[in-house]
C-alpha cells in the first residue's frame, strides 16, 4: 500500500468515476504531476454512477459545446479501443408528429455543429434494427456515430487511473472519502480524509452523486440533484451468442415514450445475453439529496442503485412492447434491474468550473458518460490556460445567481428538468414554470393591469408584449404575419411586432430592470477596468460617460460585452442579466491575483431601468422632466450621462439605443421606479415588450448579444466591434488582438443574413426559432473556416420593419460577399439566404425612418 502523501499539486475528490479519471487523464496530457486521486469507494468505482451507466453515447444535442464534448468523448473512448461505433436510431411514432419535427431539428444541430446524423424512413430502420415493427413508426434518425463504451465506462475509468499510475504522476486511494476541505484567506488548502490530511494546492471536485456534500464543505451549493432512472433487463437473449459482441445491434431510443433500448450482445459479455431497456420518468420524478442516499453498507444493492418495481413502468413499458414485441417474449430479469440513479441540473447544463467561494477549488459535476472525457478535457485546459477553446459560459459554475443555489429553487428546477430528459422536446425558447416570481419590476403590477405576457430572466419577469396593445395589431395587420405553423408562433405574442412599429412612429417604454449591475469602487478601480476593458476607461474626460466595451480573454476572443458608468468616485457595470453574475466573479478573481485595491458590490436589485425610444422620444421625455433643456441634443450629446428629475424622483438618464431609435437609458433608485413608471405612462406613451429590445429590432440594427453573437471562440474584428485606435493602456488580451488588427483579412465576420424565401414545402411561411446551419448551395456542406469553426446562426429573428427573416452568422472570408446566395436548414428543410451585411450592417436606419436595401 502506497504511503499516504502529505502534499500534492491536484487532489481530485472521485477518482474512481469516468469524470475524475478522465480530469486525471488530461491534466496529465496537459504537464500536471504530483496528483492525488481519492474516491469513497472503490477505484474504480464500485459505488457511483460509472458503475451501473448504460454506456452509450449520442453526439447530437441542440448546443455547440455538448455536441463538441460528445464528439471528442466518442474518438477518444475508440482510441483507447474502447468503443463500438455501432451507430443509433431514433424513432418517431405514428401520430407522434412532434417527435418527427424534433428528429428533423437535431439533423439541423448536426450540422451546425459538426454530427453526421440524418433523417432514414422506417423501412431503412426496420432494416437497421429488425426488432421494430415498421408500421409503428414514421420515419427515424440515424447517427452513425453513436455507439457503446466496451466493455464499461467503469473498466475505462480503471484504466485511465492505471496509466497515470504507471506514468508516475498520479497515486490513487480507494476507498478514501473527502471529511473536510481546508482552506485559508479564500483558498483551498488542502483535504482531510480517514487517512490523513493532504495539503494541496488545486483540488477537483468530481464525486457526482455526492458532489453537493463536498461543495458543502466550501460553503456552497451545487445545482443539481440525483434522480431515479429505471433500467431494466430481459433475457436470455441469445442471438449474438459466440460472437464476442458487447452490442450487436445499433442503439435504439424511443424518446416520444421517454424510453431507450439495446442489446447486450454475447452472453458471456459483461451484460450477459439480455435486452436491456431503460425508461426516464415523465410523471412524479424521483429525485433524493446526496445527504438521503444510502451509505455502501445500507444499500441492498448499491448507493446509486435502488429498488425498482415492474408496476411503476409497467405503462410504458407496454408502449415498447407496442414497438419491439420481442420484450414481451423474453422473460423480465427482475434481480438485475434497478432505478440506478443519475443528475438532473437546474438548467441542463454541468457545474464546471472554479468555486465562487475558494480559489483554487474546482468542480467538474453534473456529466453523463457520452461527455465524461471532453468535459475532463475542458476541466484541464481550463485549470492549465485560464481558457477553454470551445466557449464555455454554459456549464461555467459561475453563470448561478445566488438565488439560484438555494436548496428550494434546486428541488424546484431539477424536478422540471427531469421531467424532461427525453420527452417532450423542449422548445428553444420554452420557459421554466418553477422558480418563478422571484424577481420584478417596481412596476410590476402595472405590466399586469396592462396584460403583460411574461418570461424571465435571470428570476426577472420580463413582458415580451402586452395584450393592452392589441389594438395595433389591426394598424399594422399588414406588416406583421400570422405565424401559422405552431412551433414557430409558441412562447411568441405577435402584438410584439406590433408595439415594435409603434415605437418606431413614435415612442415606447421598455422595462429594463433586468440589467445586472455591479459598482467598483476603492483607490485602484479604474485601474482594474483599465485592465479588463478594451476600451479606454481612465482619463478625466471619460467621466459622465457611458462607455460600450468588451473583455477579452488572453486569446483575444470576445469574453464579454457591457457598458461602464464612469462616474467620479466609482465606476458601474451594467451588465445582461445572464451574463452578469459571470462577469462579476471574474471581476473579483482578476482584482485579487493582480492585486488590485477595489471594492465590487453587486447592486441589481438597488436600481431598475427603463428605456424610452422612439422619434418623439425626446419630446415625451420633456414633458416629465424637471429642466426639458437639459434634453436638448446639445446639451446630451449620445452616450453621455446625465442627472435629471422626474416625479420628483433623481434619474441618471443615459443617452444610448439598443433598439436604434433616439431616446434613453433611465436609471433609478429600486423604490422610485414606479412613480417614474407613472409620470412616463401619464404622457400617453406606450409600454413595449422586451421582445424588441432584445430580439427583432435589435437584429434589425444589427447589434449583437452576448453568450450567443458575442463569445470566446471569435474576436472584436471578427464581430466588427473593434475601435478605430488600440488604446496605449495595457489590457488583458492586448497582444493578441493586435496580432488579429495586422491581419489582411480576419478567418471570419459576423454577416447579416436575410431569408429570401420563407415558405416550406407545405406552402407554410416559416419564421426561424432555431440555430440552423449555413451551407453552400453548390456543394451542400456546411460553411467552414480557415480556423475549423462551422458556420451557423448566432441569433435569429423576424424584423417586422424590414419584413424578412434576419440571422446573424460568422462566415468565412471567401463567403463574406453582400448578395452571396447561400443556404440553411431549419426542420431538414433547405431555405435560401442571402449575405445582406459584412460586419455591422443595420438594415433599419431610422435617421431616414425606412429599411435599407
Amino acid at each position: 500500500m502506497s504511503k499516504f502523501p502529505q502534499h500534492a499539486r491536484v487532489v481530485i475528490v472521485g477518482l474512481g468515476g469516468i469524470v475524475g479519471a478522465s480530469v486525471a487523464h488530461h491534466l496529465i496530457e496537459r504537464g500536471w504531476d504530483d496528483i492525488v486521486g481519492i474516491d469513497t469507494s472503490g477505484i474504480p468505482t464500485d459505488v457511483g454512477s460509472t458503475a451501473h451507466a448504460s454506456d452509450f453515447c449520442y453526439v447530437t444535442s441542440h448546443d455547440q459545446l455538448s455536441t463538441w464534448t460528445s464528439l471528442y468523448s466518442a474518438d477518444f473512448y475508440e482510441k483507447l479501443g474502447h468503443y463500438s461505433r455501432i451507430g443509433g436510431l431514433e424513432v418517431a411514432r405514428v401520430g407522434d408528429d412532434a417527435r418527427m419535427q424534433e428528429l428533423r431539428r437535431r439533423c439541423d444541430s448536426g450540422r451546425a455543429f459538426g454530427s453526421r446524423v440524418r433523417m432514414i424512413t422506417a423501412a431503412e430502420a426496420k432494416e437497421k434494427f429488425p426488432l421494430l415493427e415498421e408500421d409503428q413508426i414514421q420515419g427515424a434518425m440515424w447517427d452513425p456515430d453513436a455507439g457503446l463504451v466496451v466493455p464499461r465506462s467503469q473498466t475505462v475509468a480503471g484504466k485511465l487511473v492505471d496509466m497515470g499510475v504507471k506514468a508516475g504522476k498520479l497515486q490513487a486511494f480507494a476507498n478514501c472519502p473527502a471529511l473536510e476541505l481546508l482552506s485559508e484567506n479564500g483558498r483551498i488548502t488542502g483535504v482531510r480524509t480517514p487517512r490523513g490530511t493532504i495539503m494541496a494546492d488545486h483540488v477537483v471536485v468530481c464525486a457526482g452523486l455526492w458532489g453537493r456534500l463536498i461543495a458543502e464543505m466550501a460553503g456552497e451549493d451545487l445545482p443539481v440533484m440525483p434522480v431515479d432512472h429505471p433500467l431494466t433487463f430481459f433475457g436470455p437473449y441469445e442471438e449474438f451468442a459466440g460472437t464476442g459482441l458487447e452490442i450487436g445491434r445499433p442503439l435504439l431510443r424511443d424518446q416520444g415514450n421517454s424510453a431507450y433500448m439495446r442489446d447486450t450482445g454475447d452472453p458471456k459479455s459483461t451484460e450477459g445475453g439480455q435486452m436491456e431497456w431503460g425508461y426516464y420518468y415523465e410523471k412524479d420524478v424521483r429525485m433524493v439529496h446526496p445527504r438521503d442516499l444510502l451509505t455502501k453498507e445500507q444499500a441492498r444493492l448499491s448507493p446509486s442503485q435502488r429498488d425498482l418495481e415492474l408496476d411503476d413502468v409497467i405503462e410504458p413499458l407496454e408502449r415498447a412492447i407496442e414497438l419491439t414485441p420481442i420484450l414481451a417474449d423474453l422473460g423480465f430479469n427482475e434481480s438485475h434491474s434497478f432505478n440506478g440513479l443519475l443528475q438532473t441540473t437546474t438548467d441542463g447544463g454541468p457545474s464546471m468550473g472554479e468555486s465562487r467561494k475558494l480559489r483554487g477549488l474546482w468542480y467538474a459535476v453534473a456529466i453523463w458518460v457520452k461527455d465524461g472525457p471532453g468535459m475532463g478535457k475542458l476541466i484541464a485546459d481550463w485549470m492549465t490556460d485560464g481558457r477553454t477553446h470551445i466557449d464555455h459560459h454554459g456549464i461555467d459554475y459561475a453563470r448561478f445567481q445566488d438565488f439560484q443555489l438555494s436548496e428550494d429553487f434546486i428541488w424546484g428546477r431539477c424536478e422540471e428538468t427531469a421531467a424532461k430528459i427525453y420527452n417532450p422536446p423542449v422548445h428553444p425558447r420554452e420557459p421554466f414554470g418553477n422558480g418563478r416570481g422571484i424577481r420584478r419590476s417596481p412596476f410590476h403590477e402595472r405590466e399586469k393591469e396592462l396584460g403583460g405576457y411574461f418570461m424571465e430572466l435571470g428570476g426577472w419577469e420580463r413582458a415580451h408584449g402586452y395584450a393592452a396593445n392589441e389594438h395595433l395589431l389591426e394598424k399594422y395587420a399588414d406588416q406583421v404575419p400570422v405565424r401559422e405553423n405552431e412551433w414557430d408562433n409558441r412562447h411568441f405574442w405577435r402584438v410584439s411586432n406590433a408595439e415594435q412599429l409603434e415605437m418606431s412612429a413614435d415612442c415606447g417604454l421598455i422595462n429594463l430592470s433586468h440589467f445586472h449591475m455591479t459598482d467598483i469602487s476603492g483607490p485602484d478601480h479604474v485601474a482594474l477596468l483599465e485592465w479588463l476593458c478594451a476600451a479606454r476607461i481612465g482619463g478625466d474626460g471619460n467621466i459622465g460617460k457611458g462607455i460600450y466595451t468588451h473583455m477579452l480573454d488572453t486569446e483575444g476572443n470576445v469574453r464579454a460585452d457591457f457598458t461602464v458608468f464612469r462616474m467620479a468616485d466609482r465606476c458601474r457595470l451594467v451588465n445582461g442579466a445572464d451574463a452578469g453574475p459571470r462577469d462579476l466573479m471574474h471581476m473579483r478573481r482578476v482584482a485579487q491575483d493582480k492585486g488590485f485595491d477595489v471594492t465590487i458590490t453587486d447592486v441589481t436589485e438597488d436600481y431598475t431601468t427603463i428605456g424610452i425610444w422612439g422619434p418623439n422620444a425626446r419630446e415625451t421625455l420633456k414633458k416629465v422632466v424637471a429642466d426639458p433643456d437639459a434634453l436638448n441634443i446639445e446639451a446630451f450629446p449620445f452616450a453621455a450621462i446625465r442627472d435629471i428629475q422626474i416625479a420628483g424622483r433623481k434619474v441618471t438618464a443615459f443617452r444610448i439605443s439598443y433598439v436604434g431609435e433616439q431616446g434613453w437609458e433611465l436609471h433609478m433608485p429600486y423604490d422610485d421606479g414606479l412613480a417614474v413608471w407613472d409620470a412616463l405612462r401619464e404622457t400617453g406613451v406606450i409600454a413595449v415588450g422586451v421582445e424588441t429590445y432584445a430580439n427583432s429590432r435589435r437584429l434589425e440594427k444589427s447589434l449583437r448579444l452576448q453568450n450567443a453573437d458575442l463569445h470566446t471562440q471569435y474576436n472584436l474584428y471578427e464581430a466588427d466591434l473593434a475601435r478605430p485606435k488600440v488604446k496605449e493602456a495595457d489590457f488583458c488580451g492586448k497582444a493578441r488582438h493586435l496580432e488579429y488588427r495586422a491581419r489582411d483579412h480576419q478567418p471570419a465576420m459576423l454577416c447579416t443574413l436575410v431569408m429570401t424565401d420563407n415558405t416550406d414545402a407545405n406552402g407554410v411561411a416559416r419564421y426561424p426559432v432555431n440555430t440552423m446551419p449555413v451551407i453552400d448551395p453548390d456543394t451542400g456542406s456546411v460553411l467552414i473556416d480557415a480556423l475549423g469553426r462551422r458556420s451557423f446562426t448566432t441569433s435569429q429573428a423576424y424584423g417586422p420593419t424590414v419584413g424578412k427573416n434576419i440571422m446573424l452568422a460568422y462566415l468565412p472570408h471567401e463567403y463574406c460577399q453582400i448578395g452571396r446566395k447561400l443556404q440553411v436548414t431549419y426542420f431538414d428543410e433547405p431555405f435560401p439566404v442571402e449575405v445582406a451585411g459584412v460586419g455591422y450592417h443595420p438594415l433599419y436606419d431610422p435617421e431616414n425612418a425606412k429599411p435599407k436595401s
